[in-house]
This record gives C-alpha cells, structure tokens and sequence, in this order.
C-alpha cells in the first residue's frame, strides 16, 4: 500500500513537472514568434525609410541587458535627434527642409543651392552632370524641359530664373560660343568685327559678318544686349590711315573725301547724313553708320557724354 501511494506521488509531480514544462514552452514559442515578428516589422518599416527620413530602426544584439529570452535581435524604434555634422542627418534634414526661392543662375548654381530651391540630391546632381557633360541653359524654356524639373516647380521659380545675356561689346570667342548657331568659326569673327569697328554700336551689326543671317540673327538677339562701346569713333577727328581701317569707310578715297569734307565745313555742318548728300558715302553705308557712337567735333558723343580720345 505504501508502495503504491509513493508510486502515485511520483506520477503527480512527474505530471505536474510536465504541464509546467509544457506551459514554459508554450511561452517561449509564443515570445519567439512575438520576437520575429517584430525584427519583421522592423525591417519592413526600415525600407520605407526613405519615405519617413527622420525615423530611425536600432537593432540590438541578443546579449544586450533588455533583450528578451529567445530572440536573436532586438528592434527599437524612435524619432531621430539632432546630431549636427553628420552626413546622413543632412540628407535627412535637406529632404524635409522646406522649399526656398530666390534668384538663380541655372548653369552656376551649386548642388546644395539647388536642394535649398526645392531639388532632391538625385534630381541636383543630375542637373550638375547634364552642365559637367557641356549643357547649358540658354533660356528659361530650356530649363522647364529638364526632365527633372516638374511643371510645379518651375512654374514657382520662373520668376526667379535668372541667365544672364551675352554682352556682345565684353564677350570672349569661347563666350559667343555658347550663343545657338555659333561655333568656332563664327565665334572668332565676331571678335575680329568688333575690334575692326572699335566696338559694337547695336546688336544688328553682327549680320554685317559673311554668313551671318538674318536667320542666325533672330536665332540669339533675346539672348544678347549691347553695351556702350569703350569710346565713340573718332569720325570727325582721326586722320585718313585710322578712318579706312573702319568697316563703312574701307579704302583711302572714302577716308581723305571725309578729311576734305570736315575741312571745308563748319563743326554744326558735320553729319553723316552731309556726307551722304555730299555723294561721299552710300546711302547704305551712311545708314549703318549713322547709327554708331560717334564723337562730335567738340569731343563729345552724340549721345551728350564726354568722350575720351577717339580711338
């Protein structure tokens, strides 16, 4: 009888160590999976961190003090913090920035200024590699056809779109370049055409160049100004070798009839339109050139301003 009744209390505790055996790993399995699902979450929630940039996954490794029993890693989730000078806070931070807008020269503005005026890094840098590659903005137009530039932020920047033009008296050959229609060749000769007529009077003197159209003309004027020349031509005042060198003079017997000319009339009779009349110039010429910076005999341009000696 003993026997039995030691034999029923070892069943009972043999039982008992089973049920709370089961219940612990009943418990175990259900933090395992509570845990995985977690690091899942975790890890779903990290690839759309580009669409959430101040949200920050921090795994935690197993042996970590607050890990749960079971788990391999351990997620926490939280809002990041200030950290100044790193890298990565500063994408982040340019991506939430809000959208500034201010004036800007597309074909200089860095990268860091173009996020500021509402670019991502991807879309800045494209715009970078598209100038490194030798692209240039010409117009407003051309900056709306970027593929990277949506209708909604060009229509908020337009206004603040700012290329300058080409100053045809100040530009370099490499400068006129830049102009459409206008390689090398082109570029060269109108810098040897102005030098010839000491400086551009109006932009329309561009098309007095060989091969230089009207077509090639309208092509660039509303990308060109004309500043005043250094100083007005000299017409009254320069001898006969300095006078045919200009391009509406051109040969000796044009220069010395204007020589002749200014000397027999008086200072209030010299115009070109008296040389026109005078049979000394073509009316064609005598247009072109009435048009110029010209010094009157008194020294001063024919706009009223005080000259310098004429070149």
């Amino acid at each position: 009888m003993a026997m039995r009744r030691k034999e029923q209390k070892n069943s009972g505790e043999s039982s008992s160590s089973f049920r709370t055996g089961a219940i612990s790993l009943a418990f175990l399995i259900i933090g395992y999976q509570a845990a995985l699902f977690v690091h899942r979450a975790g890890v779903l929630h990290a690839e759309s961190l580009e669409a959430h940039p101040d949200t920050v996954i921090v795994y935690r490794d197993a042996g970590h003090h607050d890990a749960s029993p079971g788990t391999e890693k351990d997620s926490v989730v939280f809002e990041r913090k200030s950290t100044p000078g790193k890298p990565e806070l500063e994408r982040v931070l340019s991506q939430r920035r809000q959208a500034e807008s201010f004036r800007f020269n597309p074909n200089t503005v860095s990268v860091s200024d173009l996020q500021r005026l509402g670019f991502s890094e991807k879309q800045a840098l494209s715009i970078e590699a598209y100038r490194a590659k030798g692209g240039r903005f010409r117009r407003n137009s051309d900056f709306a056809k970027s593929f990277v530039v949506s209708d909604s932020i060009y229509r908020r920047l337009e206004k603040f779109i700012d290329i300058p033009k080409v100053d045809i008296n100040k530009a370099d050959s490499a400068e006129f370049d830049t102009l459409p229609g206008i390689g090398g060749w082109f570029a060269a000769r109108m810098v040897e055409y102005r030098s010839s007529l000491g400086g551009y009077s109006y932009p329309e003197q561009l098309m007095d160049i060989y091969r230089f159209d009207r077509e090639k003309y309208d092509g660039l004027s509303d990308l060109i100004v004309c500043s005043r020349p250094d100083s007005a031509f000299g017409l009254w005042s320069l001898p006969a070798e300095k006078l045919k060198e200009h391009p509406y003079i051109r040969d000796w017997q044009t220069a010395n009839a204007i020589v002749l000319y200014r000397e027999h009339n008086k200072a209030q009779d010299l115009t070109v339109e008296g040389l026109q009349k005078a049979g000394i110039l073509p009316a064609e010429l005598a247009a072109k050139l009435s048009r110029c910076v010209i010094a009157r005999p008194d020294g001063v341009a024919d706009d009223g301003q005080a000259q310098p000696p004429a070149r």
